[in-house]
């Protein structure tokens, strides 16, 4: 009898020992750094279970001993925990790092930045060319886009903020037009709400064209509220605009690089040579900066400006023609030297 006790208590101490040495070994596994040499990228679909999750990692070399993850998950309590997503596990994280990544659902996020002065049509090649981003507009018309964001017969030109977005794998192209629609409806809302009295324009729309008009026309920051006031003093005294991006615009596909006297006497809706007042729509999208200058236009007398031809961008502001014509000679100078360096 007591052999046989001895050998049961024997049997039990020897069945402890093996269960601590076996958690201290899963427990110094999950604790030492996965062995990756760069960092690595993989999903979970929704309503994959544990089983799968750790298959699928020591199939992709993640892991090296999946039984121990999902063993330690369930004793963790933690294997109905795990949130479907795209993860990343980067260099010299742990399995159990990894583990409470899938469980706080800490999944990768993609970004999209939307360049301000791009048109609707470059943002729309860059969001259906994103591989985290998922198509559902394809072929759609612009009228079915803005339709779904609740715009309806809303021109999609300028409509949208620029701004970085930064959204999960998956996410689909409309949701991304909706936030950035919804952001421009609210920054332009803000701009509105501090327009200067006696502004020349007749509502937030008008403002919208014209923050994308000053938007194209500007490579200063500095200058965007100089410009805005060059084009409301026009705008005030009936003057045309003659804002060579309008006229782009208008060309459309049509446009070579290259504007001439034909492209500026050739008559579309978005023609300011030949057209009074704003163009119908906005040309491009606007940045806050923009929004801002063309509610707010700096006074002055000047009624015209033309490149400088540096390199900074910058602009020569004219009260007269007489003035302007002779920033003119000075801009096309500049270029005259700039072209004879490059030949010599």
């Amino acid at each position: 009898m007591r052999k046989l006790l001895w050998v049961t208590a024997s049997a039990f101490v020897l069945a402890v020992v093996s269960i601590i040495l076996f958690a201290a070994y899963i427990h110094r596994y999950m604790h030492k750094p996965i062995d990756l040499n760069e960092a690595a990228y993989f999903v979970i679909e929704p309503g994959v279970g544990l089983r799968q999750v750790s298959d699928r990692l020591h199939t992709l070399g993640i892991i090296s001993e999946p039984e121990f993850f999902h063993w330690y998950s369930r004793l963790r309590g933690k294997a109905t925990a795990i949130r479907a997503g795209e993860y990343e596990v980067s260099v010299g994280s742990t399995p159990a790092e990894l583990l409470e990544r899938l469980v706080a659902g800490d999944v990768v996020l993609h970004s999209l930045t939307v360049v301000e002065g791009w048109t609707f049509r470059q943002m729309q090649q860059q969001v259906a060319s994103h591989p985290a981003i998922t198509s559902t507009d394809k072929g759609a018309s612009t009228g079915a886009i803005m339709e779904a964001l609740g715009a309806e017969n809303v021109h999609p030109e300028g409509q949208f903020f620029p701004d970085t977005y930064r959204f999960t794998r998956g996410t689909t192209d409309v949701d991304i037009y909706r936030q950035a629609y919804r952001l421009m409806q609210t920054k332009l809302a803000e701009a509105w709400a501090q327009r200067d009295e006696g502004l020349s324009l007749s509502g937030p729309y008008q403002a919208l064209i014209l923050a994308s008009i000053i938007e194209k026309e500007s490579a200063l920051g500095s200058e965007r509220k100089i410009i805005s006031g060059v084009f409301s003093r026009r705008l005030r005294r009936g003057m045309r605009l003659q804002t060579d991006p309008t006229v782009i615009y208008g060309l459309g596909p049509d446009f070579n690089g290259n504007i001439t006297r034909r492209d500026l006497t050739t008559d579309t809706p978005y023609n300011t040579y030949t057209r009074s007042g704003l163009p119908p729509t906005p040309i491009a999208l606007p940045g806050m900066g923009s929004l801002e200058a063309a509610v707010q236009p700096e006074a002055g007398e000047a009624l015209y400006f033309v490149a400088t031809g540096l390199d900074d961008g910058s602009h020569y502001f004219s009260a007269t023609l007489e003035e302007h014509n002779r920033a003119v000679q000075r801009y096309l100078e500049t270029l005259r030297k700039r072209r004879q360096n490059n030949e010599g």
